[in-house]
């Protein structure tokens, strides 16, 4: 085996694995997503537990209650890759077939990682648009996720923000 496939066949957990860690636990949240012009905002809420895998990746499995009453289901991966040093994950949601591919990176205060993604445009379906899910690390027991997309100007639109506090 070469030494290259022995490295990446025994990973072990960097600091920014550490990282990821704060992360982990029982969960609660609430939030609100913009669901366009002359449109009220639809309320979220539900739970998610975030566990380990090897301390290489987390799991997160989220279930709640959608703006139209159904329940919808979630998984988060997330890890770190110390030879990009990117922070790659996915996301799927019961709600959409659409599976998001995460490339992150974390900010100097190591308190913001933002993970960008490409995925249909909300005005053409027929079209891609890029997107970014921003974690940001309140405190060990809060934490925001804002969601946002890019517009064809090159403009961020925040559409999405979920405040999860950790179970007690």
């Amino acid at each position: 085996m070469s030494t290259e496939i022995e490295d990446l066949c025994n990973a072990k957990p960097v600091k920014e694995h550490k990282w990821l860690e704060k992360l982990l636990g029982e969960w609660t949240y609430e939030g609100e997503a913009d669901m366009g012009p002359d449109k009220p905002k639809m309320k979220s809420s539900g739970s998610e537990t975030i566990r380990s895998l090897g301390g290489l990746w987390i799991i997160a499995e989220g279930v709640g209650k959608m703006p139209d009453g159904e329940e919808g289901k979630t998984l988060m991966t997330l890890g770190y890759n110390p030879k990009t040093k990117r922070y790659p994950g996915t996301w799927i949601g019961s709600m959409m077939t659409h599976m998001w591919v995460y490339d992150g990176e974390m900010d100097k205060s190591e308190k913001i990682l933002t993970l960008n993604a490409e995925g249909p445009s909300f005005t053409d379906p027929q079209k891609s648009a890029k997107y970014q899910d921003i974690i940001e690390i309140v405190n060990d027991d809060e934490r925001i996720l804002r969601s946002q997309f890019q517009t064809e100007t090159g403009e961020w639109v925040q559409f999405m923000s979920t405040t999860y506090k950790r179970k007690k």
